[in-house]
């Protein structure tokens, strides 16, 4: 691997410097006075010495880990930054500054000796979601006179993910659609329902025999009841910037994937959209506890809001959902927004709003909830909606 170009910047010293062996020099020459002439080609001298000397590559190696390399927003993550002076007989002395997420932040590097390593903990902010990219370790030197001063890279860049959170929604609202094979039928109320009968069979569970049927056909027959499926969740993420102030649309992230989490811990289709359509995925049906997507989990973490009008959402919506959940913020026109709600057998407004009048409210017919926090909108999902 090819080392790393050093970037050189004269100090005020090194200016007067230069600029007063420019001058020893043009004056002993045109004045013939070899003393004058001599005393500017050790100015000179001296200042090559100090190019040379920072232009030369400091012999160091650096490694760097990040652990964990995906986390959850809010949650501590840090890096671990190994440097080592890969000399036999020259000591490092510089002072480092690692890049976080383009920020400088300053890293402690004492004087290395020939062989010596030191290790440090750089913490990555994730109070934002994306990637966050940190390195490479900057050395900045000093030359002999401090003349010049270098600034030269170190190692490579490593990132870390930042999700959105996952909390606790506990569960849905039940389901609309008949679960037997091949139906697409849509029921009002939870319970099961009878699409048939059929002889017993060994091996029947006994508490399927339907007796009074038995009684009057003289045999033992058993019920093909249908029970309603698992809901199918759509959740409709408004990612307008005019909606939201401060962290209000990392708060709403944070809402779509923990309802998209709830439905894949209970093996439920689901479906994320974006208002303006930069994000419309499915979430697949995973076994019953299974967490959510990664895939889709990734595309939460690198949405961001658009600027400027979007389509209206009633035009997005292809196919009716069980449960539809409009996230969105206090700065929204909430007029179109439970129109689309409406269309839904179970609807229901989830308003980051830094200061609710009130948590939770019912608007023709849709329940609205309001709160400053992921935390708060979720709590109301547990109490007003999963029941």
């Amino acid at each position: 691997m090819t080392a790393p170009r050093a970037q050189l910047r004269p100090t005020s010293r090194g200016w007067a410097t230069g600029i007063t062996a420019a001058t020893l020099l043009a004056f002993g020459w045109w004045a013939t006075y070899p003393g004058v002439t001599g005393l500017g080609l050790a100015l000179t001298a001296l200042l090559a010495c100090a190019v040379v000397g920072l232009l030369v590559p400091v012999p160091v190696t650096v490694r760097r880990t990040a652990k964990p390399p995906r986390v959850a927003r809010l949650d501590d993550c840090v890096a671990t930054v190994t440097v080592t002076n890969a000399s036999t007989w020259l000591p490092v002395s510089a002072r480092g500054v690692d890049l976080v997420d383009g920020v400088a932040t300053e890293f402690p590097l004492p004087r290395l000796a020939p062989g010596q390593e030191v290790q440090a903990e750089v913490p990555i902010p994730t109070h934002r979601r994306g990637t966050v990219e940190f390195g490479p370790l900057v050395l900045f030197r000093s030359s002999l006179a401090d003349l010049l001063r270098s600034r030269r890279s170190y190692g490579t860049f490593t990132s870390v993910v930042v999700e959105p959170r996952v909390l606790d929604a506990v569960g849905l609202p039940p389901g609309a659609r008949r679960g037997h094979v091949g139906a697409d039928e849509r029921i009002e109320q939870g319970g099961t329902d009878l699409v048939g009968m059929r002889e017993y069979t060994p091996g029947d569970d006994l508490r399927r025999v339907h007796w009074s049927t038995s009684a009057r056909r003289g045999t033992l027959m058993v019920r093909e009841d249908a029970d309603p499926s698992a809901p199918h969740l759509t959740v409709l993420l408004d990612d307008r910037a005019a909606s939201y102030t401060g962290e209000g649309f990392e708060e709403a992230v944070d809402v779509a994937a923990s309802l998209l989490a709830t439905a894949a811990h209970a093996a439920s289709p689901g479906r994320v959209r974006t208002l303006s359509g930069s994000v419309d995925t499915e979430s697949p049906v995973s076994p019953v506890g299974a967490g959510l997507d990664r895939a889709v989990l990734g595309q939460l973490s690198e949405v961001a809001t658009v600027e400027g009008p979007v389509p209206a959402a009633h035009r997005a919506l292809v196919g009716a959902p069980d449960v539809l959940a409009i996230v969105t913020g206090a700065g929204a026109e909430l007029a179109d927004l439970l129109l689309d709600a409406t269309a839904a057998p179970a609807g229901v407004l989830l308003v980051v709003d830094e200061a609710p009048e009130a948590l939770v409210a019912a608007r023709e017919g849709v329940t609205v909830l309001r709160g400053p926090r992921a935390e708060d909108l979720v709590h109301g999902w547990r109490t007003v909606v999963a029941q």
